[in-house]
């Protein structure tokens, strides 16, 4: 997951960071740096995307089919 997915996914769950901080057990700092494109473990964007995952967001990485050709999320059924 790259940060601007991070975001992208969060405003297609009209969450805050504090509530993907919560949902994914990481600190609402975590959240916003890695959304600003600073450095984040692994594990934490792991927690973050699977958080996000598990509400329903499905994330179609570079090289994915999808209708742009790049990076991005959509929502699941």
């Amino acid at each position: 997951m790259k940060p601007n997915q991070c975001r992208m996914g969060r405003a297609a769950l009209n969450w805050s960071t504090q509530e993907l901080a919560q949902k994914a057990g990481v600190g609402a700092n975590t959240v916003n740096r890695f959304e600003s494109g600073q450095d984040a473990r692994v594990s934490s964007v792991d927690k973050m995307r699977n958080a996000m995952e598990e509400a329903g967001v499905v994330f179609i990485a570079d090289g994915e089919a999808s209708a742009a050709g790049g990076p991005g999320v959509r929502l699941g059924r």
